[in-house]
């Protein structure tokens, strides 16, 4: 045991220490909140900056004095000839352009919209949605109808999913909200489980063509050697990953109270609830919503699960992977290995994505969710849908005895295979070295 744990030492030691480990960790969370900065930032500043100027040469009258001018486009009422008015625009600085309204505008429902380059997508948008607006209340008048009580017609129809509890009360739910954890958990676990699982590989394989494991070898056995290797790189990912949500978290909280300005923020909030409409109330109703299904997510019990089945996943296909590590002697070799042994892994990530999400208490996703190959991603994508805890309990139970086995078999492959050079193993040469007696 002793030996283990100084092996462990060592493997945690050596990576935490290399700078690509440091690097990583502290790289990583910037990279990404360098990412939401920057794309804050230069989205704001684009819509500072994209105040379009729109000349409006209207033959109606009438039309063009219902364009409204707000943040980001500003009308100017020419009476300008057509040939001195495109000669306006061509002179003028980028984001100008002419709107020019026919006389006929409510029966042909066309306009002209002429600028200097490209028409800016985002300002010709907002001049068809105010158009389209005006049409809609002109054919309201032609029709003797009060736009008013048709804009006061609500016929959104909103359902407040309910769950029964096992005490038979009726609490809070939202598929919405489950669907996004367990997508978001698929994917964190495949990657997670490949990126330290090829580790270990990486770790034996370096050992082995540097001939470095036969001095470790004469001070310990090979399965101590396995286990400190699995353990150790194992807890250098729960680092990383504790690491990762502290600085992410932080930094996230620094840039956002850094960018956003807590006074502007508070007056365009007082602004938008002076003037609700039913469209607002909707929107307020629908984070309303939002934050209710939030509150029933039982994250206690999803982060507890994600570090249980994160761990043991790891260890599983570790020993996996420090089989194959042993058995080659480089990355290229082991290809033909590591395929076969994560099929499983991507078969489960594959179906998170449409059954398992679909029917999380389905006969498919409750099978998947027991056999260790596949539970770690299974049952982490029907956690947040609701799992009685006896599944989760023998879920875990076999995930644990499939890693005891996983061990067993791997470290019989390892013991010959960490000194088996120059010759290439094959299934048939794994099978026999597994067969050797002590």
């Amino acid at each position: 045991m002793n030996k283990i744990i100084l092996i462990i030492q060592r493997e945690y030691l050596s990576r935490v220490k290399k700078k690509s480990f440091l690097l990583t960790t502290f790289l990583v969370p910037l990279f990404f909140i360098g990412i939401y900065v920057g794309a804050f930032y230069l989205t704001k500043k684009s819509f500072e900056d994209n105040n379009a100027l729109v000349y409006v040469l209207d033959d109606t009258n009438e039309v063009g004095k219902l364009l409204k001018n707000n943040k980001n486009i500003s009308f100017t009422h020419s009476t300008e000839e057509l040939d001195q008015a495109l000669k306006t625009i061509k002179d003028a600085e980028d984001n100008t352009s002419l709107l020019l309204i026919p006389k006929d505008f409510y029966e042909s429902k066309k306009i002209e919209f002429l600028s200097s380059g490209k028409p800016n997508i985002n300002t010709q948008s907002e001049i068809e949605t105010q158009l389209e607006a005006v049409m809609l209340n002109y054919q309201y008048e032609k029709l003797k109808i009060d736009p008013d009580k048709i804009r006061n017609i609500d016929s959104k129809v909103r359902i407040a999913a309910k769950e029964i509890t096992d005490s038979g009360e009726a609490k809070d739910s939202d598929t919405r909200i489950a669907m996004g954890i367990a997508m978001a958990l698929s994917v964190l676990i495949y990657l997670s489980l490949f990126l330290y699982g090829a580790q270990v590989m990486r770790g034996i394989i370096e050992e082995k063509s540097n001939r470095i494991v036969e001095v470790i070898i004469s001070s310990v056995k090979p399965f101590q050697l396995m286990m400190g290797k699995i353990i150790g790189i194992g807890l250098v990912g729960i680092t990383q990953f504790l690491l990762w949500i502290i600085l992410s978290f932080g930094l996230i909280g620094i840039a956002t109270s850094t960018l956003i300005n807590k006074e502007e923020f508070a007056n365009q909030v007082a602004e938008q609830n002076s003037v609700q409409t039913s469209e607002n109330q909707s929107d307020m109703s629908m984070m309303a919503s939002l934050g209710t299904a939030m509150d029933s997510v039982n994250f206690p019990e999803l982060l507890t699960c994600f570090f249980l089945f994160f761990l043991g996943g790891y260890m599983l296909y570790s020993a996996l992977f420090a089989a194959v590590g042993s058995a080659v002697d480089n990355e290229t070799e082991a290809n033909q290995f590591t395929m076969p042994i994560t099929a499983p892994l991507l078969l489960a990530y594959v179906l998170s994505f449409g059954v398992l999400v679909n029917d999380p208490h389905g006969s498919i996703a409750t099978w998947l969710s027991f056999i260790p190959l596949t539970s770690p991603i299974a049952m982490l994508v029907r956690v947040p849908f609701g799992v009685p805890v006896w599944q989760i309990a023998l879920s875990f139970g076999l995930l644990v005895a499939g890693f005891v086995f996983t061990t067993w078999v791997a470290a019989r492959i390892y013991r010959v295979g960490i000194l088996m050079y120059g010759k290439k193993a094959s299934l048939k040469e794994l099978i026999k070295w597994f067969g050797y007696k002590d």
